[in-house]
């Protein structure tokens, strides 16, 4: 069986990242270089990112909640005002919010068609009373 961060791995973060490359080399006119430096990734990794080849399972933006963090991002990155450290805090919430929102069931379920989400208790989905995500993570401070 996958464990959710690596189903993350493959799928929600590709995604993020493609949806930020796109916004930096579309819409705000760095050059995919430049993009790739701002990401920590390759030039390659952003042409594909931005021609949908790689991230394109789903469209992060549309995910209730991540709109704000990541316009906050793209801003962020693009004025030189974020650290690598930060942008890894971002890509984290933006994954968390992913994973409460249920559509990380649904991309477990293509990853591994084994998987019971009915009785998956990692991700807190769909109001999962079984395991609150939010007071595990507030035990671990």
């Amino acid at each position: 069986m996958l464990l959710p961060c690596e189903v993350a791995v493959k799928s929600v973060i590709p995604a993020i990242r493609s949806a930020i490359a796109r916004e930096l080399t579309l819409n705000h006119g760095l050059k995919q270089k430049e993009a790739a430096e701002l990401l920590g990734v390759t030039q390659t990794a952003i042409s594909k990112y931005t021609s949908h080849c790689r991230g394109a399972i789903f469209e992060v933006t549309e995910v209730e909640g991540v709109q704000p963090i990541f316009k906050e991002t793209v801003f962020s990155l693009v004025n030189g005002n974020m650290s690598k450290y930060e942008l890894v805090e971002k890509l984290c919430t933006v994954c968390w919010i992913i994973r409460q929102s249920g559509l990380m069931c649904i991309i477990c379920k293509i990853s591994d068609p084994t998987i019971d989400t009915d009785q998956c208790i990692c991700c807190c989905p769909n109001g999962n009373p079984k395991r609150n995500y939010e007071s595990k993570k507030n035990d671990l401070s």
